[in-house]
């Protein structure tokens, strides 16, 4: 019997355990569960899509925009690993562009840390960094942390696009983005492991739409960056 696509993920998604009936996944149980998750992901790649050609327009753009990414804990890490790919690159060689991994900074974390309420953390941050038109990528498993939620209300006071990837939907953070991208899975790390797999598909869009014939910056030299 075939089994279409749409069907495949939800007989996968209807097999996992959850939360609420187990405390741990077994390996098989794990790549379930992202196999159910990418169903979720899967429905969104033109979102992705289109997140990419937008900061291939920003960053391209006549005022050579920035991207500013932030995550806690293992978001934090995926954060500096998108501003990785556009500093240095993600598949074809081409100029480097500004991005900056607001969780990276210690000595800004730690001192917004001392002085201000633990919600300042990524804001001031945006506030400091960030100009009117350029774009800022939010990364939370559950969409709820304050500090992100934060940086995202304060990123639209400041005129910056906020894309949010977070876990399932509603969530405060989706609703406070510009733009959002939720997985739908229960399970922490299959929402991490989703997040991963939705930064390269933005990183690929991004790498496409510059290096497009022609191409929207030259592939030869380094551009400079009028801030």
């Amino acid at each position: 019997m075939s089994v279409t696509p749409h069907s495949f993920f939800e007989n996968v998604a209807a097999d996992v355990p959850t939360p609420d009936t187990c405390t741990h996944l077994t390996g098989a149980d794990h790549v379930a569960s992202l196999t159910a998750a990418l169903g979720s992901l899967g429905a969104q790649v033109e979102t992705l899509d289109r997140w990419g050609r937008l900061l291939a327009e920003v960053l391209c753009g006549e005022t050579r925009g920035r991207l500013l990414a932030a995550g806690n804990g293992g978001s934090a890490a995926q954060a500096q690993h998108l501003t990785a790919e556009l500093v240095g690159r993600y598949r074809a060689d081409r100029p480097p562009f500004s991005a900056i991994c607001l969780t990276a900074e210690t000595s800004s974390l730690t001192a917004i840390a001392n002085d201000y309420p633990a919600d300042e953390l990524f804001a001031r941050q945006v506030e400091a960094h960030g100009r009117a038109g350029d774009v800022l990528v939010l990364l939370s498993t559950s969409g709820r942390s304050p500090n992100i939620v934060a940086a995202a209300r304060r990123a639209r006071e400041c005129g910056i696009r906020t894309l949010a990837i977070t876990g399932p939907a509603p969530n405060p953070l989706a609703a406070a983005a510009d733009d959002a991208v939720c997985i739908n899975s229960p399970w922490t790390a299959t929402v991490q492991e989703c997040h991963l797999v939705a930064l390269h598909l933005v990183c690929a869009a991004f790498d496409a739409a510059v290096l497009a014939d022609p191409p929207r910056v030259p592939t030869g030299s380094s551009m400079g960056v009028a801030r």
